[in-house]
């Protein structure tokens, strides 16, 4: 059996209009300071984001939210912010912003593969 380790994740969200508080979920970004994990997944759906703002530039939302785990894979291609330690990284992702793409409060919570604890949080959060 696998030793669990602690891991911090946040939910990524889509806020098309900030003055009305209403937001889709569209993602999760999940750090595990133990096995060095820094992984984000994306999925837009893009029927509900236009029920909910109908005048959204849908490809721009798209692009920004394929940054995410870009900058999570740090790297080449992955800008300034992806040049920096994972640590950094995580901070910077989930730090609070009023855009149209904003991130939850962290939560916590124990597994034995982020992998397969990120793959779950996107199941029962976003998909």
């Amino acid at each position: 059996m696998l030793a669990r380790s602690s891991f911090d994740y946040a939910i990524v969200r889509v806020v098309p209009r900030v003055e009305r508080g209403e937001f889709l979920n569209a993602g999760v970004i999940l750090y595990c300071l133990t096995s060095r994990f820094l992984s984000a997944q994306v999925a837009l759906d893009e029927q509900r984001l236009r029920a909910l703002a109908p005048e959204v530039d849908v490809a721009l939302v798209r692009g920004h939210l394929e940054s995410i785990p870009r900058i999570c894979a740090g790297g080449r291609g992955s800008g300034p912010i992806g040049q920096l330690p994972q640590k950094e990284r995580w901070h910077w992702l989930v730090a609070p912003r009023s855009t149209i793409l904003q991130t939850s409060p962290v939560h916590s919570g124990l597994c034995e593969e982020p992998g397969r604890a990120l793959e779950h949080l996107m199941e029962r959060m976003v998909r």
